[in-house]
Order: C-alpha cells, then sequence, then structure tokens
C-alpha cells in the first residue's frame, strides 16, 4: 500500500514538474508592451526605447557594484526604477543610461560620450585603474530592454548556443601572455601587460509585430548584443566595423580617451510569441538532462528507504506487535495484576525485548528541551515558508520577468507566519513539562532571526566598508527590523498564547519515575554515528540541485527551474522522515530512549554536509579572490546552512514523533 502511494505521489510530482518547468518563466498578469513608431502611436503605444543598467557583478568577486562606480557613460536625466524589497536584499541596483533610441529606427554607429584620463589628474587616474580592476576581475554588464536582460549569444561545443545575459568590461592579456576570458573572441587581443575595454556594442532587437494577431504596435521578443573593442579618434570621425582594439596599458604612462559608440538594429520576427520571449536565454542553458538524472537518483534512493521502512513498518513492527500482545494475554492469564505488581515495572523484562522494553521512558522529557521547543518552532515557520514559497514559483508567479518576486514572498511569508512557531514551540514545551513560558516565546522570536540577522549585518558592514552596492541602505534595515518587531514577534506572541492555552500533547504511554539505564550501545547505535550516517541519504537527493542553486547565486546565473526544485523539495521531505525513522527503530530496539534531540539533529545534520560541500565549491568551481569576498561568502553560507539546519531537523523530529506516537499506541502496555 505505502509503495503504491509513493509512487502515484512521484507520478503527481513529475506532472507538476513538467508544466511547471514549461510554464514557469513567466509572470501571469505581467502585461505587455507595445511599442509603435515615432508619430503612429497612441496613448497605449510606445516609441522611444529606455536601455536600463543594473549593477555589475563578476565571478571571481562577491563585491557588486554599481554602473556609476566604474566612468561609463551617465544619463543626462538619470532616473531610478522602484525596486521591491527582495532586489534590495539582492543588491540589484537599477538606473537609466545615456542608451535611448525610437522604434524601428536604426541607428549606425552613435557616439554616447567620451571619457578621457589624464596622466596628471589623480581623480581621473583612479578612475582608470578601477576600470581596469573590472577587467581585470571579469566584471560583466547586466543591460535590460523592456524588462529583458540584453544577452551576449555565442557558439559554444556540439554546435550549440549559449546566451548569457551579462557581457563584459573589457579583458586583460597579462604580462606571460596568458589570454583571461573574453579575450579569447579576437585573436588581435594579444599584446602582453594590456587591457582592451569594450567601448562598442551592436544591439539587436527583435519584435512581434500585431497587424498578424489583431492588435495594435510591436512587442519586443529578443534583445541581443555583441560587444567590441574599437579604437576611435574622436566622436566626429567614427568607424564601429573595423579599426585597431581600445587598448589601455598596463602601466599608465600617456594621456587617453575612450569613446562609447553603439549601433541599433531592429528585425521583425512574428515566429516568437511575447509569452515565449525568454526560451532562447533558458534553453539556452544545457540543465534539463542533469536535472532528471538528479531526480532520477533521488527516486532510487527514496524508493530503497520507502522499501525499507514498508518492511519495517508492515513486517517486523507487526510481528513484534502481535508478539507483544501475546506476551501480555498470556500474562494476564497466568499473573493476575496485583497491587505490588505495580511497584514493579520490569517484573516482566525477560519476556519483552526490543522497543516496548523502553516503554516507560520513551516519552520522558528531553534535556534542554526549551531549546529543542524553539529550534523546532522556527523549523516550522521555515518549513511552511518554503513550501508556499516554491509552490507559487512553480505556478510561475516568481519567474525571473518578475525581478526579486522570490526574495520578497519569502521575507513577507516568514513575517507573516510567526503565529505557528509561536503556536509550535509553545505547545510542544509544555508537552516537555518546561513552565518558563515567557523565556520560550521570547526565545523562538529573538534567537534565530537573531542570529541570521547579525550575521547579515556584519556581512553588510563589510559591504559599505568595499563600497558595494549590495550594502543594504539603513532605511531597509531599518524596515526590516519594523516587520520584525512591529510584525512577526507580536505574531509570535499569539501563536504562543493559543499554544500555552491549550493542553499538552497526550502521550500514549506512562513514564516511569525512575529512569531506565540504557545498556551498552554498538558503534553504529551509537548517537553520533547515527546522526552522521543520518544525513547521508537526504543530501544525496538534493547535491545535484544543490549545484545549481550555488551557480544562481555565486556565478549569477539564472535559476528558472522551479518545477524541478519543487519535486526536489517532496523528495527531500519524504528521505529526511524515512531515514530519520529508521534509524529511530534501530536505536529504539537497542533499547536507547533518548530520541528527540537525536531525531531532530538525524537529519538536520544535511546542513553539515550542505556547509561542506559549500566548500568543497569554493574551491574548485569559483575563483574568488581577496579576503572580503572570501567572508563573505562564508557568511551568507552559514546563514543558509543555519536555515536548511532548521528545516530538514524539524521534517526529521515531527516524523519521528509520529512513528513513536503511533507504535506505543498500538502496543498493550499494563
Amino acid at each position: 500500500m505505502k509503495r503504491r502511494i509513493h509512487l502515484g505521489l512521484v507520478l503527481v510530482c513529475s506532472l507538476v514538474s513538467y508544466f511547471c518547468s514549461c510554464s514557469a518563466f513567466y509572470l501571469p498578469g505581467l502585461a505587455p508592451v507595445s511599442f509603435c513608431e515615432d508619430g503612429k502611436g497612441g496613448e497605449d503605444c510606445q516609441t522611444v526605447i529606455q536601455l536600463f543598467v543594473n549593477r555589475l557583478d563578476s565571478v571571481e568577486s562577491v563585491l557588486p557594484y554599481e554602473y556609476d562606480v566604474f566612468d561609463f557613460c551617465k544619463d543626462a536625466k538619470e532616473m531610478r526604477p522602484s525596486e521591491n524589497l527582495g532586489q534590495v536584499l539582492f543588491g540589484e541596483r537599477i538606473e537609466s543610461s545615456p542608451y535611448k533610441f525610437n522604434f524601428k529606427q536604426d541607428i549606425k554607429c552613435k557616439a554616447v560620450c567620451t571619457k578621457n584620463y589624464h596622466k596628471g589628474n589623480q581623480e581621473e587616474t583612479v578612475k582608470l585603474e578601477f576600470l581596469k580592476m573590472g577587467m581585470q576581475l571579469n566584471y560583466q554588464h547586466h543591460w535590460i530592454i523592456d524588462n529583458m536582460p540584453v544577452t551576449w549569444c555565442y557558439d559554444v561545443e556540439d554546435g550549440q548556443k549559449y546566451c548569457n545575459p551579462g557581457f563584459p568590461i573589457g579583458c586583460l592579456v597579462t604580462l606571460d601572455g596568458r589570454v583571461k576570458d573574453a579575450c579569447v573572441i579576437n585573436a588581435e587581443f594579444n599584446k602582453k601587460n594590456t587591457f582592451y575595454v569594450f567601448n562598442h556594442v551592436d544591439i539587436k532587437i527583435t519584435y512581434h509585430s500585431g497587424t498578424t494577431e489583431g492588435w495594435r504596435g510591436a512587442r519586443l521578443v529578443a534583445a541581443t548584443m555583441e560587444p567590441k573593442s574599437i579604437k576611435q579618434v574622436d566622436e566626429k570621425t567614427l568607424n564601429c566595423e573595423t579599426g585597431n582594439p581600445m587598448e589601455i596599458p598596463g602601466e599608465f604612462d600617456n594621456d587617453m580617451s575612450v569613446v562609447y559608440t553603439y549601433s541599433v538594429q531592429f528585425t521583425e520576427d512574428n515566429s516568437i510569441k511575447w509569452a515565449s520571449r525568454w526560451d532562447y536565454i533558458l534553453v539556452s542553458m544545457p540543465h534539463t538532462n542533469i536535472q532528471w538524472f538528479s531526480i532520477m537518483n533521488s527516486l532510487v534512493i527514496v524508493l530503497f528507504l520507502s522499501g525499507m521502512v514498508a518492511m519495517i513498518m508492515l513486517r517486523t513492527l507487526h510481528k513484534d506487535i502481535a508478539r507483544y500482545n501475546q506476551v501480555d494475554q498470556a500474562n494476564l492469564i497466568k499473573i493476575p495484576p496485583t497491587k505490588e505488581k505495580s511497584f514493579l515495572p520490569y517484573e516482566d523484562a525477560q519476556e519483552e525485548s526490543g522497543w516496548k522494553q523502553v516503554h516507560g521512558d520513551v516519552f520522558r522529557p528531553p534535556r534542554k528541551g526549551m531549546l529543542l521547543s524553539v529550534f523546532l518552532g522556527q523549523g516550522t515557520q521555515i518549513f511552511i515558508m518554503t513550501f508556499i514559497t516554491l509552490f507559487l514559483a512553480c505556478l510561475g508567479f516568481l519567474s525571473p520577468a518578475n525581478r526579486g518576486a522570490l526574495m520578497t514572498c519569502a521575507v513577507v511569508l516568514w513575517v507573516l507566519l510567526g503565529t505557528p512557531a509561536g503556536y509550535v514551540s509553545a505547545r510542544l514545551y509544555k508537552t516537555f513539562g518546561g513552565e518558563k513560558w515567557k523565556t520560550n516565546v521570547l526565545l523562538t522570536a529573538l534567537l534565530c532571526p537573531g542570529i541570521v540577522f547579525a550575521d547579515f549585518f556584519l556581512m553588510n558592514l563589510i559591504l559599505w566598508v568595499e563600497g558595494s552596492s549590495a550594502a543594504i541602505p539603513f532605511g531597509t534595515l531599518v524596515a526590516i527590523l519594523a516587520l520584525w518587531f512591529g510584525i512577526s514577534v507580536p505574531l509570535t506572541f499569539v501563536g504562543a498564547y493559543f499554544g500555552f492555552k491549550k493542553p499538552a500533547i497526550e502521550q500514549p504511554v506512562r513514564t516511569n519515575q525512575i529512569p531506565r539505564q540504557i545498556p551498552e550501545q554498538s558503534f553504529f547505535t551509537k548517537p553520533i554515528p547515527g546522526i552522521v550516517m543520518g544525513g547521508i541519504l537526504p543530501f544525496g537527493c538534493i547535491f545535484i540541485q544543490l549545484f545549481f542553486i550555488l551557480n544562481s547565486i555565486w556565478s549569477h546565473q539564472m535559476y528558472y527551474m522551479f518545477g524541478f526544485l519543487f519535486l526536489v523539495f517532496i523528495i527531500l521531505l519524504i528521505t529526511c522522515s524515512e531515514a530519520t525513522i529508521l534509524l529511530c527503530y534501530f536505536h529504539l530496539c537497542a533499547e536507547d530512549y533518548h530520541w528527540w534531540w537525536r531525531s531532530f539533529l538525524t537529519s538536520g545534520f544535511t546542513a553539515v554536509y550542505l556547509f561542506i560541500y559549500a566548500v568543497h565549491y569554493f574551491f574548485s568551481k569559483l575563483q574568488i579572490i581577496g579576503a572580503a569576498s572570501t567572508i563573505l561568502y562564508f557568511g551568507y553560507t552559514m546563514i543558509m546552512v543555519l536555515i536548511f539546519f532548521l528545516f530538514t531537523g524539524t521534517i526529521g523530529f515531527f516524523a519521528c514523533f509520529w512513528f513513536v506516537n503511533k507504535i506505543y499506541s498500538v502496543v498493550k502496555v499494563d
């Protein structure tokens, strides 16, 4: 029966994954913008296309910087669109640019501005050095047209085309002649100790005409560009087709100037629909086959664990319960219960064995019950937040087109879910026999969020000192604190009030007054080996998906396969539950009744493997250099590890809590 349930769940999740991975790119209700030629449009049809620029980032540095810091051409009437909380937390800083053009009006080699650098000018020298630092660390532009990234598409292995949502500032040929990154696109980039700045871009905009669809104007369906390095004499004599590259020598010896230019070409393509305009970006990312391999790998682990749990539940446990109940029935016939027997709880110990023998101690309150209840309250809050966020993302409400929506949704949900956290923490703390309810509710509201905020604040200080655009403004920090103390904390108190008003959870068996001595345990049933082994299988289900998540965070790649992520979330939920139940049963059979903390730590130890993998990812996949970037990487990683620890630990605890209550409620105990 359980195997059928699991197979049905797998089928449903596969269908959800398929449909979500196909439709999760777009936000339902996101209205398209129509463009018309100058003089032919109405109020609902725009003629001018505005190009926006975002912050620049690099795979070799965790520190993003605003567009203006690199001394590029600025917009005379600088305009910043409103940003949501998620965009601010992710460090996005979108602003207008001087790149403006009219719809369907091609432009051939137009100058934007000229930046002059004089050797004796200290300010200009500093700006040039900062620009060279950006090229050395491979910082990349991120441009936006009609809420769509301007992509740099180029051929990769096996004849495939890859579309990068960013393009580099320039490139560097080192003193030893080593060509770095983007310099490989041009054979002329070969002079040692020389920087080549990409000062020209060929922009190609593809649109879908509305005349064939019955609506007015046209809609933009693609925006691509090609960066070039071309040395210009001045703005009056421009040549954007061929020419010597724009070189910046490693040693700033002479005055120099950099002329920034661009060209624009419009192309009509009615085969591309507006609703699928992100496809050419996302499809070029060759992840789908690996994702399905990850899912199949995880399903094998789930089926293995499901078989083990089914075997225990349907065979071993069934036989245990039947044998125990038969022994109890025989004892009732042979030895009638007496008043003296009630004082000898272990008189029939020789007739009992395994997990039933510890029935008088299995529900003994754990040590540090206050801390455990606080962790479980916070873990419940994180679990519900994660489930709702992934479900909404799977439906397409949190697509890449809606920038910052994912983080905004997660933060708002966490704030509003203070009530379940307070209720679960208070109810369990009361079940453990705790009486310090004020301390409990304060720790639930402040402990884990306080640790996360303290870490986040320290990282923000480093970003502020380094002048990074990812530094959160003071006003946003005040807003976060207001959400925390003004909404989340009061809701936690409300949940705790109802939790303490409820009676303690009734246990199926009574607890003896005198604790039973735990026999000597074998190596595999000792606490630490069991906890270490418990996190291996859940981590095995997620490590491939974890690679893509880390890529999206640190390598600045778009993550859009929320259908796969939701399916992996369900698989992780099942795996943590089943692995914890298995180990809990083995420990109870070894007459070790300390299962409360162990059930939490067994699945929670998956977070330790996550941290180890993050360390491996840092040294093997990233080229991050600099003390500040390293501290920031591990600082933010610790926040992820803490959240994942609470999340997985809570799953394992409640699965084990249900299992233990279930088996001791069906066996007859005197």
